[in-house]
This record gives structure tokens, C-alpha cells and sequence, in this order.
């Protein structure tokens, strides 16, 4: 049994899932006459009290059409050093909006409202003109790190009283939904947009949402059919999406616990040196003095576990739909066959630049 921990992007449909996207009423989505997205765009909207939707491929390419049309060339984007918008996104933020970013450090990924008060430059022909702040929630890199509520009211005070737009680029939001036991609406009511995936802890096989409003999402469609984003009968994977968000929202919560009990496995190992807080689904684990992740990523292939490195000290385990209490239990046993001499003796053998 393969135990496949590299991201909550590799589930699969299941049965109901597939059944729905077979019986999807489809049209022509670029003319605006497919059924089904236009449900799922209405649906998610609705959710969170935004006026507007709409289906992407992608969560890079909603968080890219959002910057986009939020700023000119020329403009800076406040965000976390760790922001996927600037680590994972292939550099779009300059490629399609020419914009320079303002990275802060914060804590796992998380900035604060202070931070982003001390980095709004001033009004001169000099600087880039401040117009926009992104934050990630969760933050991947922080170990699926949750903002409180607090710290996003009071970003969203700052924005307001500064004039500038608030991005949410919410890949994982609704872990932090179910994890805080919050309605949706609360984040519709700061965020100025927001991006969701689908296709991450909901199981879905392909798509993310736009959320704003009306007039913004008007221009993001003009922004998506410029990048190639158009879709033509894509009712058939939206229909994923819709049976994603009405069924496998609460069920997250099952992917939160598993998390945690990984967390424990891996606690005490001569190998592993920390374990990031594990707030939802994300497990990163930092190696001991000496041991390459790249060394502990081969050793959990040789036991069928599957991962990814996070640099070369650390590494990433993501519970998800396809993950059940069985695999929880065969890697907390398996985990147990991989010692500190075997590791350093493995990475003995191994070429420098390899991990």
C-alpha cells in the first residue's frame, strides 16, 4: 500500500463525484451558457457573500487575474516572504502585471496589521505606489498556519483606511473554515477578493474561484479570456466543484486529526528534529543536525510513503481525501523502520546538490 503524502492534490473523484460530472448539463462557458458553471459560480458566491464568481483552471491563475486587475505597472503587492504568489506562481506577478513586491517576514507566513501600516510607501514619484496586500490562508509554507480573525480585521482596517485592496489567496480557506468553525461570510466580509481551490483538501479534479464583486469579476472575465482562460463546455469538471464544496467541506476536519496523529508518529524519532505546529492538514517536520531531507524522502520512498522536501532540512506530509485512518496507522509503523544511522549512512552515497 502506497501512502501518498505530497499534497492534497492527488485525490482522486470518487464515485458520487464522477457520477455528477457524467449527468452535468453543459453549453459554452465562454458565451456564458454553460449551466453548470454558472451554478457553481453563483453557488460559491452566495457562500461567501460576494456578489460574483468565476471558474478558473487553476488557483495561480485566479491569483494572477486578481493582482492583475487590481494594480497597474508599476504598483507593489505587500505580502509574506512565504507567499505562494511569489514563490510557486512562475514569477507572473512581474510577467503579467509588472508589479514589485513588498515581502515580509512574519511569523510562519503570517503578517500582521502593523506590518503592513510600516509598509505602505509614501506618496512620492519615487516609490511604487502601495495599491494592494495579499494574504495566504492557510499558509502553506507556514504548515498550513491559520490567521486569527482579530489580525484580518484589523489588515482590513488598515486597507480601508488606506486605500488599498485586500486579496485573499485562499487555496486551503476552507480549512481555516472548518478548523475555526467559521461561516464563510465572515472572510467575504473583509477580503476584497478571494481565490478558492477546489481541487486541494475538496477533492475536486481541476478548478478554483474568483470571488468579488460584481464590476471586479466583469473585468477578471476579461482578464481570464486574454490569458487563455476561456473554457468551453467545462461544465463537466465544474460539476466537481459544485459536489465538492456541498459534500466535502465538514469532512476536512477528519484530514486535521489525521495530520496530527502523523505529527505524533514522527515526534521522538532520532531523525527528526521539530514538527511545525499542525494547525489543518500540513505536517512539516525538520531533520536533525546532519540529515538531509532528501536522504529522509528516499528512505520514505523504500517504505511506500511518499513526500516532499521543503528545502533541504525539512519536509512535508499533506493529509487529504484519499488518506484514511489505515494509511494513518501503516505510516506511523512504517516511519519507525527508518533510523538516524540508516539516514547518515544513506547520505553518505549520495551526490552533493541531490537533496
Amino acid at each position: 500500500m502506497t501512502i501518498d503524502l505530497r499534497s492534497d492534490t492527488v485525490t482522486r473523484p470518487t464515485p458520487a463525484m464522477l457520477d455528477a460530472m457524467t449527468r452535468a448539463q453543459v453549453g459554452d462557458d465562454v458565451f456564458g451558457e454553460d449551466p453548470t458553471v454558472n451554478e457553481l459560480q453563483a453557488f460559491a458566491a452566495d457562500m461567501f457573500g460576494m456578489e460574483a464568481a468565476l471558474y478558473c483552471s487553476s488557483g495561480t491563475q485566479t491569483n494572477q487575474i486578481a493582482i492583475n486587475v487590481h494594480t497597474r505597472p508599476g504598483d507593489e503587492v505587500i505580502c509574506s516572504n512565504l507567499s505562494h504568489i511569489y514563490l510557486y506562481e512562475g514569477g507572473g506577478v512581474a510577467q503579467n502585471s509588472g508589479v514589485s513586491m513588498r515581502l515580509l517576514e512574519g511569523n510562519r507566513g503570517r503578517i500582521t496589521a502593523d506590518h503592513v501600516l510600516a509598509n505602505i510607501n509614501a506618496d512620492d514619484a519615487h516609490y511604487p505606489r502601495t495599491t494592494l496586500v495579499s494574504l495566504e490562508n492557510t499558509m502553506n509554507k507556514g504548515g498550513g498556519a491559520l490567521y486569527d480573525l482579530n489580525e484580518l480585521k484589523a489588515i482590513r482596517e488598515v486597507c480601508s483606511a488606506k486605500g488599498l485592496q485586500l486579496h485573499c489567496d485562499g487555496a486551503r480557506l476552507f480549512n481555516a473554515v472548518v478548523a475555526q468553525e467559521l461561516d464563510p461570510k465572515v472572510f467575504g466580509g473583509i477580503f476584497d477578493t478571494i481565490s478558492i481551490c477546489l481541487s486541494k483538501g475538496l477533492g475536486a479534479p481541476v478548478g478554483s474561484l474568483l470571488l468579488g464583486s460584481k464590476n471586479f469579476i466583469y473585468h477578471a472575465h476579461r482578464r481570464r479570456k486574454s490569458m487563455g482562460g476561456g473554457m468551453r463546455q467545462a461544465g463537466f469538471i465544474a460539476a466537481a466543484g459544485l459536489y465538492a464544496l456541498q459534500h466535502n467541506i465538514s469532512r476536512l476536519q477528519d484530514d486535521h486529526r489525521r495530520a496530527q496523529s502523523m505529527g505524533q508518529a514522527l515526534k521522538g524519532l532520532d531523525w527528526v528534529k521539530n514538527i511545525m505546529p499542525i494547525d489543518t492538514n500540513i505536517v512539516i517536520a525538520e531533520m536533525a543536525d546532519g540529515i538531509p531531507s532528501g536522504s529522509v524522502m528516499a528512505a520514505l520512498a523504500k517504505e511506500g510513503i511518499q513526500c516532499f522536501t521543503f528545502g533541504n532540512d525539512k519536509i512535508r506530509l499533506v493529509a487529504h481525501l484519499d488518506i484514511n485512518d489505515e494509511h494513518v496507522t501503516a505510516f506511523a509503523e512504517r516511519v519507525q523502520n527508518i533510523t538516524r544511522s540508516k539516514l547518515e549512512e544513506a547520505s553518505k552515497e549520495r551526490l552533493p546538490g541531490m537533496y
